[in-house]
């Protein structure tokens, strides 16, 4: 986040007589994975116009049920669109789908592209001077939850653009989010996404660590996990985390391998603004030797290797 922004929450208006699904134009939904699949749903359950593309055709035809017209491109997504939505994997794979072939820039001059993937700064840099040369606004806009907020409409959008956007967006960020909040210039969302999933990573690590500590001294980890929960120190992310590695049910919320990326993009993030992440640095390596088991696993697995 830069120094002199201004957060702003917001919750999407509605209009008296006006309801916001039928007053904003039509959506294309690029990237219906693990969460962008729940987000697109929900925007075509609450009544949007919604195409979506997806790598794996498989998993976009499976939105064709929650109201959702199912593209054969990125261009035909867009194609008479107004607002893209990407929700890709990681840049290259966004930049791939924006001006690879049938990429849904080309002939979309005046589309609005809400970036909503975590893809580290360098590349939101990127993606929106690739916008700039198309005449394409860009939004700068992750959002904060893993795939059970997402599905139930309950992720925190960390918006960043211009500021005309906002009412423009509102609808729609209600739709998947339960609250908006508006950070300033393009990039200052990955910003502030990058700061929070620092302190996601950080605080797994350190539970992962405190369990195995207590094991190896001879402890229950389960009553030191008791002994945290009722006093202040037992956070709440902690506890819930905690308590998935104690029963050994990695079932994914956040996967490692997600995890793990955000957490090489934080660091890189750090180096590039001149200061050193030396926890998150440290914790890597453990990292990637837990994700070469459990890379689509919750990041919850990394206490197999603690």
């Amino acid at each position: 986040m830069r120094p002199n922004s201004t957060v702003r929450q917001d919750t999407a208006p509605d209009r008296p007589g006006r309801h916001p699904a039928t007053s904003t134009p039509p959506i294309a939904f690029v990237g219906t994975g693990r969460m962008g699949g729940p987000m697109a749903a929900r925007l075509a359950r609450a009544g949007f116009d919604v195409r979506v593309w997806n790598r794996t055709a498989d998993r976009a035809a499976l939105l064709t049920g929650a109201g959702a017209a199912v593209a054969s491109s990125p261009a035909e997504a867009v194609r008479g669109a107004g607002i893209l939505v990407t929700m890709l994997a990681d840049g290259p794979a966004t930049e791939q789908a924006a001006t690879g072939p049938d990429g849904f820039l080309a002939g979309a001059p005046g589309l609005v592209w809400v970036q909503m993937a975590t893809v580290g700064a360098d590349w939101t840099a990127r993606l929106g001077r690739i916008a700039a040369r198309h005449g394409v606004t860009f939004v700068d806009a992750p959002v904060s939850g893993s795939e059970g907020p997402a599905r139930a409409g309950q992720l925190i959008v960390l918006a960043s653009g211009p500021d005309r956007m906002r009412n423009v967006l509102a609808p729609v960020f209600g739709a998947v989010g339960r609250a908006t909040v508006w950070l300033g210039p393009a990039g200052a969302g990955t910003s502030a996404k990058l700061v929070l999933n620092n302190w996601l990573v950080d605080l797994a690590e350190t539970t992962a660590e405190t369990l195995s500590f207590a094991r190896r001294l001879g402890l229950d980890p389960t009553a030191i996990v008791d002994l945290l929960q009722s006093t202040p120190l037992g956070a709440p992310y902690a506890v819930q985390k905690a308590t998935t590695m104690l029963t050994g049910d990695f079932t994914p919320a956040f996967a490692l391998k997600h995890a793990l990326k955000d957490a090489d993009l934080a660091v890189r993030a750090a180096q590039a603004s001149g200061t050193e992440l030396a926890l998150t640095q440290a914790l890597l390596p453990r990292w990637r030797l837990a994700a070469a088991r459990h890379a689509d696993d919750d990041l919850a697995a990394v206490y197999t290797a603690a």
